[in-house]
């Protein structure tokens, strides 16, 4: 009789979880737009960069998983997301708003979802991306006509370049040179990289303006960077970056984890990364910076510059408060000292390229305990940083080469 009505309870938790709980939730989450943030307390549809998801500001993400003891992982899987930084916050503020208070024995025994093995990946033909490049984004390419070298008339697509201002509340910060998309995350990114939007700072909107190609981030915080500002370190980066202040201000501080790295894994990203359609394959001429988790890809910018696009990733984690120690950042440029900086600030401790590096690079990975792996194209790479937390798991005969479409021009060099 016991295990009778032990199972008979066991029968009706789940059928409240799949016909009244995972329901409710479900709606809740139809409030919440396709990037984690929320469209509105009034129900009213804000603009792409006017409003950041509350969850992701560190405070509130805090006190949301501490409310009513609530189990997020158990929650992603109960509706089969993956247990990734989106589907995560959108749950956390739906059982928020209903205070569920969800932790017990049956979420501790959910099923875990079907965990694919990295070399697997390698014939993966779509990974899935939470953002990945679009080629076919009207305002990204331009088509021109020009000749080739035996003056026979060729249409080839090329990169578009726009200036872009970012504002820190009233104060003009730099105009970059970018592609002109993701202008938000390209702001919050870039000020966070520079010192200029600290951690726990509660960012009260991000406004952009199309025609005047001016992006304002606003925070509660009183901020004033002119002293900051006449200290100007131009990079080595493609559409010429600038560091504002001393490079090295707070690394002294700084430690990375020893986070451990499977070879699999950097095989996996590697040949899922090349194959993804992206505005490289379609016009060159670019860069391009994914974050990644093990041997998944999560997040692919492009631009320009190759600092544009880790800014962009670093802005992405800033709005979304997602974790980095346990993130591989994966590069298409070289792995010179500002890419290192960016990655160390960033808080990520694995930097990979399939270009090469600069001494000061190597150097500073060495200081910062940061994983620093370059020249990854097919089965070879070289590291020169943090090579006693590689895992050699690999079966090396079941890695590709390159193909030549895949291929960069000068991946040795860019």
């Amino acid at each position: 009789m016991r295990r009778l009505a032990r199972a008979a309870g066991h029968f009706w938790w789940q059928l409240l979880g799949a016909f009244v709980l995972v329901p409710r939730l479900m709606a809740e989450m139809r409030d919440v737009d396709q990037r984690g943030r929320i469209i509105g307390q009034n129900g009213h549809n804000r603009p792409r960069g006017q409003a950041l998801n509350p969850l992701a500001q560190p405070q509130h993400r805090q006190r949301a998983q501490e409310a009513k003891g609530v189990n997020v992982e158990c929650l992603c899987r109960c509706i089969r997301h993956e247990a990734y930084v989106e589907p995560l916050l959108c749950l956390v503020h739906a059982a928020q708003r209903l205070e569920l208070p969800l932790k017990g024995r049956n979420c501790e025994t959910a099923p875990e979802p079907n965990r694919i093995s990295p070399l697997a990946r390698l014939t993966d033909p779509a990974p899935s991306y939470i953002i990945a490049p679009d080629p076919n984004r009207a305002g990204l390419t331009a088509a021109v006509t020009g000749v080739d070298q035996d003056g026979v008339a060729q249409d080839i697509s090329v990169v578009e370049e726009r200036p872009l201002t970012i504002y820190l509340n009233s104060q003009e910060i730099v105009t970059a040179m970018t592609i002109g998309d993701y202008p938000d995350y390209l702001a919050l990114g870039f000020l966070r990289n520079q010192g200029m939007l600290l951690d726990d700072d509660a960012v009260t909107g991000v406004d952009y303006d199309e025609e005047l190609e001016v992006v304002v981030v606003r925070t509660e915080r009183a901020t004033n960077y002119e002293e900051k500002l006449k200290k100007k370190t131009r990079t080595s980066g493609c559409a010429v970056g600038t560091v504002f202040g001393d490079m090295m201000e707070g690394m002294e501080e700084l430690t990375l984890p020893a986070t451990p790295v499977r070879t699999s894994w950097l095989y996996a990203l590697a040949h899922q990364i090349n194959r993804t359609p992206s505005l490289y394959l379609e016009a060159g001429a670019i860069h391009g910076t994914v974050l990644c988790h093990e041997d998944r890809p999560l997040v692919y910018m492009e631009d320009v510059g190759r600092h544009n696009a880790v800014d962009k990733v670093s802005g992405w984690m800033f709005a979304e408060g997602a974790a980095a120690g346990d993130k591989i950042l994966y590069t298409t440029g070289r792995l010179t000292s500002e890419m290192v900086l960016k990655a160390a600030q960033m808080g990520i401790p694995t930097l990979v390229s399939r270009s090469g590096f600069t001494a000061w690079g190597v150097e500073l990975a060495r200081k910062l305990n940061m994983t620093l792996i370059g020249r990854m194209r097919g089965k070879r790479f070289t590291c020169l940083s943090g090579a006693e937390r590689l895992i050699y798991d690999a079966d090396l005969s079941a890695v590709p080469e390159d193909s030549k479409k895949s291929r960069r021009k000068g991946a040795g060099d860019v």
